[in-house]
């Protein structure tokens, strides 16, 4: 296997989750040799082909997502988490680069070939997986919006070239050949059509809604004597235990409402945080997350128990 001629490095990049793109650093260290790359049986091959000069953050970018996913791959199977891709070659014509796996824990002993045969062949069908569903319109469940942004990055290279594909591929190198377990091509109109679920998404998640709640027990973690302007978020937070164990702001939606809580903690023999509130709330969501507490009527202040 050919390694990455010098010329390709001349710049260290701040990228995340550790892309050694100058390994040659670290094998003049002595931290890692040729042999552990020779020797290695498991590949990943990604292969960019477009029809247009690619940019660089976009270059980068398809790696970076790359090792993020397979990061977060070993993590979900109690895996370390400090695994690392290291590019060991880069061909001319279309851009294809050869990443192998590294544990960090075993750093700079390759894993065992059968392991990561199966960590890479789990994973290009995972992430064949995800874009395919992204693909055809589907959020996979439980992505949050740093995994989405991944899988923009991912394929932002092929979407902005009218002509391109890129394909992931899983091999072994078994008596001098090089056999393909697993493989995952996409191309330049689905990575649009990725692009466009994920942009949906997005805006999904950051559009708000509300939901009321009659006569709920609120009860402060911060408090403050002042007025804050009606419909606005006060310098207060609250725990409704019904609806979160998390606190979240507070605003009021009358002077009526915010002059019932206000007394009790302006009253200098009163402890705001022994009472409870029995209120209505509007609680204001983004996405599925509740992010403020707007308080409607307030009907009873009580005494908490100590505890």
């Amino acid at each position: 296997m050919s390694q990455i001629p010098v010329d390709f490095l001349p710049v260290r990049l701040q990228i995340p989750l550790r892309i050694e793109f100058e390994w040659r650093k670290a094998i003049m260290a002595g931290a890692i040799s040729h042999e552990h790359f020779e020797h290695s049986k498991v590949v990943l091959t990604l292969n960019l082909d477009n029809s247009q000069p690619i940019e660089l953050g976009a270059f980068v970018s398809a790696f970076t997502s790359l090792a993020s996913d397979y990061r977060k791959g070993l993590e979900n199977k109690g895996l370390d988490a400090e695994a690392k891709l290291y590019i060991t070659e880069v061909r001319s014509g279309s851009i294809v680069a050869d990443l192998m796996p590294v544990i960090a824990t075993a750093f700079p002993v390759v894993a065992a070939s059968v392991e990561q045969l199966g960590q890479a062949v789990d994973f290009v069908n995972t992430w064949a997986d995800r874009l395919t569903k992204l693909k055809d319109g589907l959020v996979p469940e439980g992505l949050s919006k740093s995994e989405l942004k991944t899988f923009t990055d991912a394929v932002q290279a092929v979407a902005s070239d009218p002509n391109a594909n890129q394909l992931l591929e899983a091999a072994t190198f078994e008596d001098g050949k090089r056999k393909v377990k697993a493989a995952f091509k996409f191309t330049t109109s689905d990575a649009r059509a990725i692009e466009k679920t994920i942009e949906g998404e997005f805006k999904r998640l950051e559009q708000q809604t509300e939901q009321t709640h009659e006569r709920v027990l609120m009860y402060f973690t911060r408090s403050d004597i002042g007025n804050a302007p009606i419909e606005k978020r006060s310098g207060e937070r609250a725990i409704i235990s019904t609806i979160s164990e998390r606190d979240l702001p507070i605003m009021y939606a009358s002077e009526l409402a915010e002059e019932k809580i206000k007394h009790e903690i302006r009253e200098p023999d009163e402890n705001i945080y022994k009472k409870g509130f029995n209120v209505d709330v509007s609680v204001q969501f983004r996405g599925e997350k509740a992010i403020v507490y707007k308080v409607l009527a307030v009907h009873q202040v009580i005494d908490l128990p100590d505890e």
